[in-house]
């Protein structure tokens, strides 16, 4: 018999024992004598067989793995939340399932049904929305951390300042000299997009600026539209603080269209810090989140909560973030 094929019923014909004996003396089962555990691990050893540890996991009702779900799977942000969060998994001896729900809530409810159905020991959950429906996971006890964009029921979770980072990116936009500065921000229904969208607003009050504005999807073309409908308004701004690094390239794309430099003939920053931000001429100012450490930090609290050492109440994680100068923002 080739190694790793052998089944459970091959064991336990060999051992001359019943298959639950072999269960039991695998997994170190108080009721079976040390005679017993001595011939079955020997006759495992012999056939080559190897528990399947996710099937095992099943038949107790859980698996060894954790569900992320994030809604873009191709923004380098959430690329360095999911190695966050896999790196402190495999520690745990858990893998992680990445689930892309593209901002679509349909997406995202179908990626939710799964992770109950298949009994994920826990959830990490950037939300579409705060209205999310986890009512399923909750049902069957799954476990569930909220990253990024919160939730309106209360959970575990891990979020950044947005508020506070947009309006100091504003401000270094106003202190650079750039008097009219726009905000470029997500849809209006994403709590992170309103949030910076607030933080700038907060900036060009303060100074008694005008608000200008727009909404879009977090996608590069978006990002582009949005950039064509301001600078082609009446009184287009001379500065733009721009939601994401999605936005930000089809800002640049639109921008180098029209021969217009970052920099020179309009300012620029974006939240987020891609890792092509310092490559492109001239380097993009960025407030920088810590993506790597929110997928860390959402992770210990998860498995922290599955082994029931956590607080009864929910708890709460409030990360900063970092401004980071470049010359896209500084006017020359």
């Amino acid at each position: 018999m080739p190694l790793g094929t052998a089944k459970i019923s091959d064991v336990a014909r060999e051992a001359g024992v019943s298959e639950a004996t072999v269960s039991r003396a695998l997994n170190n089962h108080p009721t079976v004598g040390p005679e017993f555990v001595k011939r079955v691990r020997a006759a495992a050893d012999r056939l080559g067989y190897r528990p399947n540890g996710i099937a095992r996991s099943l038949r107790r009702q859980t698996t060894n793995v954790l569900a992320l779900i994030i809604t873009d799977v191709s923004n380098p942000f959430f690329t360095a939340i999911t190695r966050g969060v896999e790196d402190v998994a495999q520690l745990g001896g858990y893998s992680v399932l990445l689930c892309n729900s593209d901002e679509d809530s349909a997406k995202e409810a179908t990626y939710l049904d799964v992770a109950a159905q298949q009994q994920v020991a826990g959830v990490i959950l950037a939300p579409h929305q705060a209205g999310s429906d986890v009512s399923r996971l909750s049902a069957a006890s799954i476990p569930i951390v909220v990253i990024d964009r919160p939730l309106d029921e209360p959970f575990d979770s891990v979020m950044v300042q947005s508020r506070e980072g947009a309006r100091a990116a504003t401000e270094h936009l106003i202190d650079s000299g750039w008097a009219r500065p726009a905000c470029i921000s997500g849809p209006d229904d994403v709590a992170t997009a309103e949030s910076r969208l607030e933080g700038y607003r907060d900036a060009v009050r303060a100074h008694g600026f005008d608000e200008i504005f727009v909404h879009t999807p977090f996608r590069a073309e978006g990002g582009a539209a949005a950039a064509a409908e301001l600078l082609d308004s009446a009184n287009p701004p001379d500065a733009l603080f721009v939601g994401n690094t999605q936005l930000a390239l089809g800002v640049m794309t639109e921008l180098q269209r029209r021969g217009l430099e970052m920099g020179r003939d309009i300012g620029v920053i974006t939240f987020d810090d891609a890792p092509w931000a310092t490559l492109i001429d001239p380097p993009l100012s960025v407030v920088s989140q810590p993506a790597y450490e929110i997928g860390t930090r959402a992770a210990e609290l998860l498995l922290d909560r599955m082994k029931g050492t956590a607080p009864e109440g929910p708890r709460a994680v409030s990360l900063e973030t970092t401004m980071r100068v470049r010359e896209s923002s500084i006017r020359h």
